[in-house]
């Protein structure tokens, strides 16, 4: 089981704040946002465009990531700040 974490303004757009997804083996970040799409599309095409953050297991990940049985990854909007 992967739990999944949505940040700020995606919990608004996932509709929820977490999610608990079933795995048979190790999914793409590809594979995850086709599971998230049939329950939140707009939430799977951010993910597909790249357009946020994404941590596996609190460690900065990238598209290309692989997902295990056990990870936790979170999806947080782009930072911006400082002066």
């Amino acid at each position: 089981m992967i739990t999944v974490k949505y940040f700020a303004s995606l919990k608004a757009i996932a509709e929820k704040e977490e999610e608990q997804i079933e795995v048979q083996s190790s999914i793409s970040m590809d594979q995850l946002s086709d599971i998230i799409s049939k329950t939140s599309p707009k939430m799977a095409d951010i993910i597909r465009d790249n357009k946020i953050m994404i941590s596996v297991n609190q460690e900065m990940a990238d598209a290309d990531t692989v997902i295990h049985d056990g990870d936790e990854v979170a999806f947080l909007p782009p930072f911006s700040g400082g002066s």
